[in-house]
């Protein structure tokens, strides 16, 4: 063997020892995610299926098997988990379209050079900095159905009569969705002003010479530019506002009655105040699970083409 096919010899041994070395690598710095997503997302997925499948409690480890009981039971014997299905569902409407709606209104509205609208973003900014905890307190103070609220003071000056705004079935779960839509308004309105920012100039040039309506602009070239974003928002609002639990156990505990329940407040219920029920919350968590999962997927699927990458 020669001089030089020795060499060529080393040099593809030693490339070869540095690709090694480089996907030995890639694993390595990647493996920290793969731990957080095991440990802290698949495990207690499946361990979530495996609870739907005893009766117990949290704190006895001996748990009876009792299969698809569980199931059954929150579907057709128990008469709480539709009606929190029915409210979560519609909660996560009125937030998804309230929030989206608005949010797209207040960032074109910002969208526009005046000094006026810095001042603006930090105001519709600023919920979204303060704890939920904290704005479901203030907003419980703001609804006082004594003189002491807020809105009812000022109703009162008008000579009109309180309203009992977390404490009837008529107006408690909207009361919630307005607090929960004003907290997180500001933070989706800078998204999709910062999405408008960058459509190119140009488009708008050119549909300003050919003097397109404001009407078309928007729907016919703002509203395309700006799908990614609004897909987005479309997904993490949906998720967001079926996982909703602090703001409601806070306001209204899940009442007047059972109006203002949803999944999670049932499923906290369910495995954590009651005795050997932990199987039916834990089923529910699945029911949950696999409705967010099929939302998603529609989302994505539903949604693909319509979805217009710059």
């Amino acid at each position: 063997m020669t001089r030089e096919e020795m060499s060529q010899k080393q040099l593809k041994r030693s490339a070869g020892r540095r690709k090694r070395l480089g996907w030995a690598a890639s694993y390595l710095m990647v493996l920290p995610a793969i731990l957080f997503l095991l440990t802290f997302t698949i495990y207690p997925m499946f361990n979530l299926v495996h609870l739907s499948l005893f009766r117990g409690n949290a704190l006895n480890p001996y748990k009876q098997f009792v299969g698809l009981e569980n199931y059954k039971n929150i579907f057709f014997i128990n008469h709480e988990f539709l009606p929190a299905l029915k409210n979560t569902a519609y909660y996560t409407l009125a937030v998804v379209v309230l929030l989206i709606s608005f949010a797209v209104i207040f960032a074109v509205w910002m969208f526009k050079d005046r000094r006026i609208n810095d001042v603006a973003q930090t105001v519709f900014f600023t919920p979204h900095l303060i704890a939920a905890v904290s704005c479901a307190f203030i907003w419980s103070w703001l609804y006082n159905s004594n003189n002491f609220g807020l809105f009812n003071s000022v109703l009162g000056f008008f000579h009109i009569a309180p309203v009992r705004w977390l404490d009837t079935t008529e107006t408690a779960m909207n009361s919630v969705i307005v607090m929960n839509v004003w907290k997180g308004i500001g933070y989706y309105a800078l998204i999709i002003l910062s999405a408008l920012k960058a459509v190119p100039p140009e488009i708008y040039e050119a549909a300003k010479l050919d003097s397109a309506p404001r009407s078309t602009v928007f729907f016919k070239i703002t509203l395309p530019m700006l799908s990614p974003q609004l897909f987005m928002l479309l997904v993490t609002i949906t998720t967001g506002s079926f996982k909703v639990f602090d703001s409601i156990r806070i306001m209204t505990g899940g009442g007047p009655g059972a109006s203002t329940t949803v999944l999670t407040m049932f499923i906290y219920d369910y495995a954590f105040q009651r005795n050997n029920a932990l199987g039916i919350g834990a089923a529910a968590g699945v029911v949950l699970m696999v409705i967010l999962i099929l939302l998603t997927l529609l989302d994505f699927k539903g949604l693909e083409k319509k979805v217009h990458y710059q």
